[in-house]
């Protein structure tokens, strides 16, 4: 048996309320009046498709031995790099073992399904023992389109294996056809869609029930039997009108209300929620959209009552806040603010360097002395117990799942920061260890001594004039 053995997701804290969009850019297009309903995810500042597929992948990992990964895949259309593999910075930020194979998917929405696909062909060949398949996706869209409340931000990982199957691998199908609904060229920030009835008719409404039609003809079975069906698709009314078409009342609701269409991970995503919920016997399927479909079934197993279901995708719908309008518009660059004369100088990143730390940069890995049992970062190696000053004795000590107490801060408003002030401060470990780190998804007046925080691997600074993403990890306080 092959399938999915865990599972995990995340959706970033800000919320977008439509609303407040309409009101404020209606004037310029009413189109927007028709999308007013609800709200939609937006990654914080600090956040891209790597660093929020680190945290499903996190939450998907909460019961996988680490070393038993054989392989990564990453999904995503909004790779913050082109020509550097993004699935290998996830693997370095998990610290997953020197010889996973690390695959990146992207040119197409339906990447997160096709990477699904590809795990379990590696698993089924004998070529993995088990399979990360991670997408996340920050989409940009321009100011006041209606994309800019159709999109969504967030992240899906899934583990598939062998053993301990919550949800069995019954097979799959893909349906090509290079219809363009939209496209993103070379060099190009902004999707360019196209007409949305054409998009609705021609591409949702045609090729996704041909896609399941083709599914049920290959495995001699009918969409009656499955309990759940999943399929992306922006607009309200006409997924309503594919569920009449392919003949289901057991459609997954597409989240828009509350998170939007997150590209690449909202198959994924979407699936995570259903297995929240989903009992044993449960068929599932899901269909990835774009320049024709992929689709992959799944059967829910016994062994789904066993298992600690993740903190994933229901539990981070729920923890929310909004965003102002302004300052989702500078989080996303759509607006030329001034962020002092600080933030010009803007040092060349020593690449050696990052590759000598990179177990420390990207892992958040110190040292553990075998002596005294001290753990202690950054890794040094010399024991920082004073009644043992061993020197070494250390093996390396993962501080990324350790939460933590906050025992000084500060808001500096003179540092440059996109979301001013700038919070950093003390934090200690549970276990032991301590050191200073920078604070996000926080404001300052809500922030205490004593306050509880987690570690979240977050965007560190970004160097526009090179192209170059600098990732480490931060503290974020756990909501009481």
């Amino acid at each position: 048996m092959i399938g999915i053995v865990s599972y995990g997701g995340y959706i970033p804290l800000r919320r977008l309320s439509r609303m407040q969009v309409v009101q404020q850019m209606a004037w310029y297009n009413p189109l927007l009046y028709m999308l007013m309903a609800g709200e939609r995810s937006v990654a914080n500042w600090d956040e891209d498709s790597v660093t929020m597929a680190v945290a499903a992948s996190f939450d998907a990992l909460h019961l996988v031995d680490t070393k038993s990964i054989d392989a990564v895949y990453a999904a995503s259309t909004t790779f913050p790099f082109d020509d550097r593999q993004n699935a290998a910075i996830i693997a370095e930020a998990l610290s997953l073992q020197d010889g996973v194979r690390t695959v990146d998917v992207s040119g197409s929405l339906k990447a997160g399904v096709t990477a699904i696909v590809a795990g379990l062909d590696a698993i089924e060949s004998d070529s993995a023992r088990k399979v990360l398949v991670a997408s996340g996706e920050r989409r940009y869209t321009r100011a006041a389109s209606t994309l800019e409340l159709l999109y969504g931000d967030g992240a899906a990982a899934l583990v598939l294996g062998r053993e301990h199957v919550i949800a069995e691998f019954l097979g799959s199908c893909a349906y090509h056809e290079d219809f363009i609904d939209h496209y993103r060229g070379a060099e190009k920030r902004f999707d360019y869609p196209w007409e949305e009835r054409f998009i609705r008719d021609e591409g949702f409404g045609r090729i996704i029930p041909r896609a399941i039609k083709a599914y049920c003809e290959k495995y001699h079975t009918d969409i009656s039997e499955f309990a759940t069906v999943i399929y992306p698709c922006p607009f309200a009314r006409e997924h309503a009108t594919i569920a009449k078409k392919i003949k289901s009342s057991s459609v997954h609701t597409n989240l828009h209300e509350g998170v939007g269409d997150t590209g690449t991970a909202h198959p994924l995503i979407m699936l995570a929620h259903a297995l929240d919920s989903a009992k044993p016997g449960d068929k599932i399927m899901v269909v990835g959209f774009g320049q024709g479909c992929e689709v992959v079934a799944f059967q829910v197993t016994d062994a789904i009552e066993n298992i600690k279901r993740p903190k994933g995708i229901t539990v981070s719908m729920a923890r929310k806040k909004d965003i102002p309008y302004a300052k989702y518009l500078k989080f996303r660059d759509l607006i030329d603010a001034d962020i002092s004369i600080r933030a010009e100088v803007m040092p060349n990143t020593s690449l050696s360097a990052l590759w000598r730390h990179r177990k420390m940069i990207h892992g958040f890995t110190g040292y553990l002395c075998k002596a005294c049992g001290t753990p202690q970062f950054p890794p040094y190696p010399v024991c920082v117990n004073p009644a043992c000053n061993r020197s070494g004795q250390m093996e390396n000590y993962s501080f990324a799942d350790k939460p933590g107490t906050v025992l000084m801060y500060t808001g500096d408003m003179l540092a440059a920061s996109v979301d001013p002030p700038a919070i950093y401060g003390l934090v200690e470990f549970d276990g032991g260890g301590r050191t200073l780190l920078d604070f996000t998804d926080c404001e300052l007046d809500n922030l205490k001594v004593g306050s509880r925080v987690a570690m979240s691997y977050r965007i560190r600074r970004e160097d526009t004039t090179r192209g170059f993403t600098g990732y480490f990890w931060k503290a974020v306080p756990l909501m009481e």
